[in-house]
């Protein structure tokens, strides 16, 4: 495995301005797993434009209490689109909680799910659709051609920062603000 392949979980993926592909262009994506087999990330500054929370909690016939519909749904990326996923903050107990870093957690099972619509889920988290994912090297031949630029994950973009300034602000993290 490649140094660069080493290091990308817990990082950020921001597109290059004037990135084509009209997929990625101004994202940033939260890279949640890298290894020789290739690369799982979600982009975390789109919203789904039809889906609202109360829709998708409908869908998978979960229960909910309260004001869901503060709750907004991202798109995560074109791969597994119909796939809920949840980038979370502790705590990490959730069935087959990936850990991506001391403050953000990846879930997908049904427990995390619920406990949201029940308002007993993690105070930070972000429910996604889709995913973002690369084969074998993808990922790092695109880093090489200069289509993304990494930065760590700043917890604080991911749960606090207005999904339509998360691309801008990312780049100032780089220094790449123009």
């Amino acid at each position: 495995m490649s140094e660069l392949s080493a290091f990308l979980k817990g990082h950020f993926l921001i597109a290059i301005p004037g990135l084509p592909d009209p997929n990625f262009a101004q994202t940033v994506i939260c890279m949640c797993e890298h290894n020789e087999l290739g690369a799982l990330g979600f982009i975390i500054n789109k919203i789904h434009p039809l889906l609202t929370s109360r829709e998708l909690f409908d869908d998978l016939k979960i229960e909910y209490t309260g004001n869901i519909d503060s709750i907004r749904i991202h798109l995560g990326g074109p791969v597994q689109s119909s796939g809920v996923f949840v980038l979370h903050g502790a705590p990490f107990h959730w069935q087959g909680c990936l850990q991506v870093t001391p403050k953000l957690g990846l879930s997908n099972t049904r427990d995390i799910i619920e406990a949201i619509g029940q308002g007993h889920g993690p105070e930070e988290f972000l429910i996604v659709l889709g995913c973002a994912g690369w084969g074998p090297l993808q990922v790092e031949h695109e880093i090489e051609d200069n289509a993304w630029l990494v930065s760590p994950v700043v917890e604080n973009i991911v749960y606090h920062t207005p999904p339509d300034m998360m691309w801008e602000q990312s780049m100032m993290l780089i220094g790449e603000n123009d």
